[in-house]
């Protein structure tokens, strides 16, 4: 450690005593903060209403979404689980069911595709190999005295 380390703030106060005023100005400062915000009209208008008045009469784009209470339990009431569906909701229904499918057979076809080219392009790197090590063993292992057979051979 220096020496500079070693000596006393020259305040009066020690090290400890620095942090713990510190921290104690940080909490007070926070506090503060919090009671000013709890006591202001911004962070009274930013809160969620509570439920009188305004949630029973809805205005604007809000009275298409909801509907009354009676409505809503009537709606439940009247198209039980063994209800029988309209013919639109069938076709809804069918339609999304079709959609479903459609998606499913495009991403299975893609996907075979993929496994497709990519089977044929390992087929080819493969063939390439075994030509180029025939090509290989017979250039090594020709003696000069026959023809070389040029019929398996394979032209480019």
């Amino acid at each position: 450690m220096d020496e500079e380390d070693r000596t006393p703030p020259k305040c009066g106060y020690s090290t400890s005593q620095l942090k713990m005023s510190w921290t104690y100005a940080t909490l007070l400062a926070l506090l503060t903060v919090l009671l000013a915000l709890s006591l202001s009209q911004e962070a009274d208008s930013a809160a969620v209403p509570s439920s009188t008045g305004s949630a029973k009469d809805p205005q604007g784009p809000l009275k298409r979404i909801f509907m009354k209470e009676e409505d809503a339990s009537n709606f439940f009431r009247k198209r039980s689980r063994r209800g029988v569906k309209s013919q639109d909701e069938i076709n809804a229904e069918q339609r999304q069911v079709l959609a479903a499918d459609e998606r499913k057979r495009e991403f299975h076809e893609e996907k075979r595709n993929e496994f497709e080219s990519y089977a044929e392009e390992e087929n080819d790197e493969q063939s390439e190999r075994t030509r180029e090590s025939t090509e290989q063993w017979r250039e090594f292992h020709y003696d000069g005295m026959h023809p070389p057979h040029e019929y398996n051979h394979h032209s480019i």
